[in-house]
């Protein structure tokens, strides 16, 4: 179904507003450059939200909803492509590179980062928001993990919360290497690597 020019105008406002807050946090972000780099009025922008916080929040839910599409998206696909749990997991990992890879230029940044190095602004609502998209995000990649630890004990102990853990934090930690060094392929190659322990984790 196609969007309505509001739905339109909104959808514009919330993609514009998380790249400049991804650029300059926010605080940084004035509503003056938001309307400037939208080309929209005080009025056009008050007609959707009800004020820069509230636009924060709609900024924060469309972007995790977007990630677990995404994450989702890919896990199914993997699941779609083997039957070998270890193989599903491989497989994941090596179409959220291929995703990466695709954006071209590091990675702008992750809006989860972004509002708890600002924390100070947000409250406790946001910041309960954020650790629970965060957990669903772990427990997508636990159900993938747990799945392969039935069938093929790890040479280690390790459960696959622990697991889903480390690659949410390889991946978080990914994109703001990967912005500070300049380098794009940053946080795929670490994703390499946490690909390689788990092949020799279940070998």
């Amino acid at each position: 179904m196609a969007k309505s020019k509001g739905e339109e105008t909104r959808e514009r406002i919330l993609e514009t507003a998380e790249g400049l807050i991804l650029k300059s946090g926010y605080a940084g972000m004035a509503i003056d450059d938001l309307l400037k780099a939208t080309g929209l009025t005080k009025g056009a922008f008050f007609h959707h939200f009800k004020s820069k916080a509230d636009l924060a929040k709609n900024v924060l839910e469309r972007y995790a909803q977007n990630d677990m599409d995404l994450f989702q998206e890919l896990s199914e696909r993997a699941d779609r492509l083997s039957d070998d749990p270890l193989e599903r997991v491989i497989i994941f990992l090596r179409l959220f590179n291929e995703y990466l890879d695709g954006l071209g230029m590091p990675f702008p940044g992750c809006i989860f980062a972004s509002y708890t190095y600002e924390r100070q602004h947000f409250g406790v609502d946001i910041r309960d928001y954020i650790g629970k998209s965060l957990d669903a995000w772990c427990a997508l990649y636990e159900e993938k993990l747990q799945a392969l630890i039935d069938i093929r004990p790890p040479g280690d102990p390790v459960t696959a919360r622990e697991l889903a853990e480390m690659i949410t934090s390889i991946i978080e930690g990914g994109f703001i290497m990967a912005n500070a060094k300049d380098d794009p392929a940053w946080t795929q190659r670490q994703c390499d690597q946490f690909q390689r322990y788990i092949r020799l984790l279940f070998s």
